[in-house]
């Protein structure tokens, strides 16, 4: 009887164990499962956790890889890139033009008294060109002197002249042909100029009236065409030779004390002569003669023949 009763209490007990025990496995499974879940789906900061620790697992990796996609990019440069930037930059650093092209052209093709032999010109064609491409390809630069972009101006001025005329060739007078400061022929750069760009937006701004006697419009009664080419080191001399020359020309000016029968450039321009007084003023810092303040004026008739 004892004995049955023990079993009896044994059996029992081992039996509220087990369901004690699933009871627990069975409460706290789900429990787990809703932790888990809204975790999952409600933090975010789970998620940054799991990339961090993502990045933290293969950081030598990651660095790999980065480093191979930047350093292709700097070095995968073509040399035949790398070449065809160093001459860039050396025109660049480059502050000066080399006009003595023009220089030699203009002292084969130039009379001393200024007449232009157009036919030389048209011959020697490819020297000329070369130098016109020359002047488009190499516009001043911010870091040139006031002489430097002066002389480049004056150069351009009449050098595209000399290649108006020779692309009209032959023809009697500049007028001929239809708006001839006004066409946009020639490249500066990456812009389209005309004559009068050039004379009336480069030259004129610069604020020197010398500028009128340094550029040819290529006629006889236009200030004669220098047999020099500009430079900084020379432009501020030839025009002061130039003005002395054409003031005193007596087929362009005539000049007495009290009387001057003077050019028309001197009425076309005649705001930028008297910056500095009247226009006898300016005349009288070249003039071999004297004018009296008195003077009576006039002007001359205009020759617009090929001054060839």
């Amino acid at each position: 009887m004892n004995r049955v009763l023990f079993m009896l209490l044994v059996g029992m007990s081992f039996s509220c164990t087990t369901s004690k025990a699933a009871i627990q496995t069975t409460q706290e499974t789900p429990i787990a499962e809703n932790i888990t879940a809204e975790k999952d789906t409600d933090s975010p900061d789970i998620v940054v956790i799991e990339e961090k620790a993502a990045d933290t697992i293969i950081p030598e990796e990651i660095k790999e890889e980065k480093s191979e996609d930047v350093i292709p990019i700097t070095d995968s440069i073509p040399k035949t890139t790398k070449e065809k930037q160093e001459p860039i930059k050396a025109v660049t650093e480059n502050t000066s033009f080399d006009h003595k092209p023009w220089n030699i052209l203009l002292g084969k093709y130039i009379s001393k008294d200024g007449m232009v032999n157009y036919k030389g010109f048209k011959q020697n064609g490819k020297a000329f060109r070369a130098y016109l491409t020359s002047l488009s390809n190499n516009p001043p630069k911010q870091s040139w002197s006031k002489n430097e972009k002066l002389a480049y101006w004056l150069n351009v001025y009449n050098a595209f002249t000399v290649k108006l005329i020779i692309d009209n060739y032959p023809l009697a007078s500049i007028k001929d042909i239809k708006d001839p400061w006004d066409l946009r022929f020639f490249r500066i750069g990456k812009k389209w100029y005309t004559l009068n760009d050039v004379e009336h937006r480069m030259l004129r701004k610069m604020g020197d009236p010398r500028i009128h006697f340094g550029i040819n419009c290529a006629s006889y009664s236009c200030p004669a065409l220098s047999n020099k080419a500009f430079t900084a080191q020379n432009v501020n001399q030839e025009l002061e030779r130039l003005t002395i020359a054409f003031i005193n020309d007596t087929s362009r000016n005539q000049i007495s004390k009290d009387k001057i029968e003077i050019s028309k450039i001197f009425s076309w321009f005649a705001k930028d002569f008297k910056k500095e007084g009247t226009i006898i003023d300016f005349l009288n810092k070249y003039s071999k003669v004297t004018i009296s303040n008195t003077a009576k004026k006039s002007f001359l008739k205009y020759d617009w023949a090929l001054n060839e």
